[in-house]
């Protein structure tokens, strides 16, 4: 039952009124006072009237209740109701649910808000039947595309049919990929296009995110300024500062009236101490020079495997001394148009960083071998040694950075700058403990 024992023992009440008026009127009406007999008659009808409205508020309260939690609608107050008390847990229940929705609401203007502030188009569709209606679109993607925040798919469709073309052969399923889009009658410009789906609660979403590739770019530009420009000022300071603090204390001995044997001997560790400071900063600008005047590959024909041995015999010495064994499994020869010096230099390079990667190893091994695909040819330089920490696999090519103490940081990065001259790409990756460096180049 919906009511409590409260609501019954009202009624209770309230009937027993109404009994004893009845009986009392009756008797009266025996003895002949009909006036008195009428007047309690009159005081049943109140009662019945007033019975009937209490038990019609009562219900009405709670079926209002139960509908406004239905329909999610938490705008009325009950709290001016607390006189009935049997429907306490009924107005604890829905006042829960009213915070849970204020909740809910807080946290969608809070994530709508975020969305709306992050420099990538955004689009969320959500599945109606057969039908998509948006359900979420950023301010970036209204803006940039010139597109108002409508509602349905159809709508959108008219505004950017490129778009929702590509979306739409591939099945509303998980794409990325790279799209031309007109923006506002302007040039046409290239975007990535990158789409997610998932099923929360019985409720399809799909995600839509447009980025365009000049921003990308620019944010991968910025990332590497930044970075550059922290080792660059590392790189100046630790080379300026002692250099300041040693002119300073020069400064002051050369001040003093006359000069001791043993402030001659400081004269001549400071001199030497600013010589070899400035030596290795002439040395880090040379490096950068290198990086920054990198001439353009002279490529001709040549030979894989002839490479290959070139680079192998200018490091047999050290693979000797080193105990290192070199095991080459390229089994065919292909020519390649390359500039045979810059290659040669990378793959140095390359075996370079190995024999060090192979210090504490104490079965040293390094694997080369190459592989054709699609047009292009992947050169793999493999060692067993003790790999690259996780922490500095994102800094590697960077420029000037190094864990070596000797090391001028700028082989990976010279490296991945010649082969990226030569249109293809540098990388490294962990395989099962084994660092391995992959040089694609295209097979022309």
């Amino acid at each position: 039952m919906f009511t409590s024992w409260k609501i019954y023992h009202l009624l209770f009440i309230r009937l027993l009124l109404i009994l004893l008026t009845t009986g009392i009127s009756f008797f009266l009406f025996q003895k002949g006072l009909v006036f008195t007999a009428v007047f309690g008659v009159l005081i049943i009808f109140i009662l019945l009237v007033e019975m009937y409205f209490y038990v019609k508020q009562a219900f009405l309260l709670f079926d209002r209740t139960i509908t406004s939690i239905l329909q999610n609608d938490f705008t009325s107050d009950f709290s001016k109701h607390k006189s009935y008390e049997n429907y306490s847990n009924v107005f604890k229940l829905y006042e829960n649910l009213k915070n849970k929705q204020n909740e809910e609401v807080s946290k969608d203007i809070i994530y709508r808000s975020i969305l709306n502030n992050i420099e990538t188009g955004i689009i969320i569709l959500q599945k109606q039947e057969t039908d998509w209606n948006i359900f979420l679109m950023n301010d970036y993607f209204s803006k940039h595309f010139n597109v108002p925040k409508v509602s349905k798919w159809k709508y959108l469709k008219n505004q950017l049919p490129s778009l929702c073309e590509v979306i739409e052969e591939q099945d509303f399923q998980e794409i990325k990929t790279s799209l031309e889009i007109r923006v506002n009658q302007q040039d046409r410009q290239t975007f990535v296009l990158q789409t997610s789906r998932s099923e929360i609660y019985n409720q399809d979403y799909f995600i839509v995110l447009l980025d365009s590739i000049q921003n990308v770019i620019e944010k991968k530009e910025k990332e590497a300024w930044v970075n550059l420009m922290k080792v660059i000022s590392h790189e100046l300071l630790n080379s300026i500062t002692p250099i300041r603090s040693l002119s300073q204390n020069l400064q002051d001995l050369v001040q003093q009236e006359t000069i001791s044997t043993e402030d001659l001997d400081d004269m001549k560790s400071s001199v030497a101490t600013m010589l070899r400071r400035s030596d290795h900063l002439q040395q880090f600008v040379e490096s950068y020079r290198k990086l920054a005047m990198l001439p353009s590959p002279k490529k001709e024909k040549t030979e894989l495997l002839k490479m290959v041995k070139n680079s192998f015999q200018i490091m047999d010495p050290i693979f000797k001394i080193k105990q290192i064994e070199v095991i080459n499994t390229i089994a065919f020869d292909h020519r390649l148009n390359v500039d045979i010096q810059q290659i040669e230099h990378v793959l140095i390079n390359l075996l370079t960083n190995c024999i060090y990667a192979l210090a504490d190893t104490e079965k040293k091994r390094i694997i080369i071998s190459a592989e054709i695909k699609e047009k292009r040819i992947f050169i793999k330089i493999i060692d067993n040694g003790k790999g690259i920490e996780k922490e500095i696999e994102s800094k590697i090519f960077l420029p000037f950075f190094t864990t070596r103490k000797e090391g001028a940081g700028i082989g990976l990065t010279l490296s991945k700058s010649i082969v990226e001259a030569h249109g293809g790409y540098l990388a490294y990756k962990n395989d099962d403990g084994k660092t391995t460096f992959v040089i694609c180049l295209v097979d022309n």
